[in-house]
């Protein structure tokens, strides 16, 4: 290196001579003319309505400059992007595609955009922190129960959880107690509860699963304050959640009602790249370091700077409109089902059943055709491959349809001529008594028995038998139907004649079954005791 380089090194730092920038570094690793030292000291009443989100203003100036890159990713800041992909999706998001630059932060160690950036999401959120997650909420529920759950603790959850909940047991070595859930979940919160207390137990924390995917919000208010009186902490699966008071129309928030994580999916709802999703905290009854420490060993080293910039603009969007952002998505959906329950045949949930105290997420809508004679899977084909409708969940006597900030009045159009159709060229039959009823509701979960915990049948060794020789073995895999993403069959539990049987009768209808180390489900893996 010649002297004068030397001394132009010295003055203006490294990372400058590299992105061709000769001004001081920290205006240059700043964003808003703001020095990247001081990011995280930016006062929220500086915040406009219109601002331009910290992260994405620095991912946008990293990428603007002219720099000669000797660093991953290897297409270069886009020069050497396939081609194929760039005629799909263009070129930009490889020019935006960058790694840990200095000027973009670090996500395991914030000081600069990224903290700011998650700053503004916990005050707009109501949290005291929120970290950003590139591993979807699955990262965020695996951190959360790692961080509350040591192994041989006890965990409290739903049967009717998201695979990521067993995976968390694997890994944290915790063991579950587990509620069928029936929507006056609090009674049945308090009675386990008691119940350990009588076993010589106590739950390290309790898991409730709200809203549901069908957009069943359980009554966490008074969950939260019998958890917290027997100082339990209350992790919240709010994976459909994000947007959840926002508007007069929508239920509480869960954070709002007392719990102490929350766990949300940004990309559902709300705006944000799919695989992105925050987890926020409050309170004291969760170690915030071990929270981060979990998130250290379960997040990707690398992580993607357009994930994380999605999280950050999705929030800016929010915050911008936040009183009215979700007037037309509410009207488009209340449109909906008033219009479709005038279709004969098609049954519209309306859980007339439910106490007072229990929410349903409007954006939600559950349709039921058993009426018609078909089931969930044989509509969906028709309303996807003949009228262009595509749904979010479809089941073996409904469908689940899922309203955002992009539903136009058109889709609400095409549905309902879709739903007319099979309405007038559907025969009708008699409708089985209650057959609409409680759709989140398992049968093969009415007998639940444990014989190891998921992380011993996990490491267990095993062998395969016979769908039949399977009955009363201990299962060695986990077995789900992919979507929703609930598994019938976790390592460590019995394998029953009605998991079994819900599990071949779904696969009949056209859902797809994950997990399995036999496809076709005539054989299963179990545990050799």
């Amino acid at each position: 290196m010649s002297d004068s380089l030397e001394i132009l090194v010295s003055r203006l730092g490294r990372n400058d001579i590299l992105l061709g920038k000769n001004k001081n570094y920290t205006s240059f690793a700043g964003y808003n003319g703001v020095p990247l030292t001081e990011i995280s000291c930016v006062p929220s009443a500086a915040v406009s309505q219109n601002e331009i989100p910290p992260l994405v203003s620095a991912l946008k100036a990293s990428a603007e400059e002219n720099a000669a890159s000797f660093h991953f990713p290897g297409h270069n800041r886009g020069q050497a992007a396939p081609s194929s992909l760039t005629q799909l999706i263009g070129a930009k998001p490889f020019l935006h595609d960058l790694p840990e630059l200095p000027e973009l932060d670090n996500l395991f160690a914030p000081e600069g955009p990224i903290l700011e950036a998650q700053k503004r999401a916990a005050r707009l959120f109501g949290a005291s922190e929120t970290w950003f997650l590139v591993g979807g909420s699955t990262c965020g529920i695996q951190a959360a129960i790692m961080a509350t759950c040591s192994p041989g603790d006890t965990l409290i959850l739903p049967r009717n959880s998201h695979i990521s909940a067993i995976s968390s047991m694997v890994l944290s070595g915790a063991l579950p107690k587990y509620i069928v859930p029936e929507y006056d979940f609090k009674w049945d919160v308090n009675d386990t509860i008691k119940e350990l207390e009588m076993e010589g137990r106590k739950a390290a924390a309790i898991l409730v699963v709200s809203p549901t995917y069908h957009g069943i919000c359980s009554n966490l208010g008074e969950i939260c304050l019998i958890c917290h009186s027997y100082n339990i902490p209350v992790i919240v699966d709010e994976a459909h959640g994000a947007h959840l008071g926002f508007h007069q129309e929508l239920p509480s928030s869960s954070l709002s009602q007392g719990a102490d994580l929350a766990v949300q999916s940004t990309h559902k709802v709300l705006c944000a790249l799919t695989q992105s999703s925050m987890l926020h905290m409050q309170g004291n009854l969760v170690d915030r370091e071990r929270i981060s420490r979990s998130l250290q060993m379960l997040q990707s080293s690398s992580p993607s700077y357009l994930l994380l910039a999605s999280l950050d603009a999705t929030r800016a969007q929010l915050s911008e409109n936040r009183e009215h952002i979700f007037d037309k998505a509410i009207d488009l959906a209340l449109e909906a089902r008033s219009l479709i329950s005038k279709i004969p045949g098609i049954s519209v949930f309306e859980y007339p059943s439910f106490s007072s105290s229990v929410h349903i997420d409007p954006l939600r809508l559950t349709i039921g055709v058993w009426q018609l004679g078909l089931s969930g899977f044989e509509a969906d084909d028709i309303l996807c491959n003949d009228f262009g409708v595509v749904c979010e969940l479809v089941g073996t006597k409904s469908f689940t349809l899922a309203f955002n900030l992009g539903t136009q009045r058109d889709h609400i159009l095409r549905l309902v001529d879709g739903l007319m159709h099979l309405s007038q060229t559907s025969h009708f039959h008699q409708p089985v008594k209650d057959e609409g009823e409680n759709v989140n509701r398992f049968v093969c979960f009415d007998d639940v028995r444990i014989s190891m915990s998921p992380r011993e049948a996990f490491f267990a060794s095993k062998c395969k038998v016979s769908i039949r020789d399977s009955i009363g073995e201990i299962c060695g895999e986990l077995v789900c139907p992919y979507p929703p993403g609930i598994p019938v069959l976790i390592p460590g539990e019995i394998i029953t004649e009605e998991a079994l049987n819900y599990l071949q009768e779904i696969r009949s209808r056209g859902a797809v079954i994950t997990g399995a180390a036999d496809f076709s489900l005539s054989s299963f893996v179990v545990c050799v005791t």
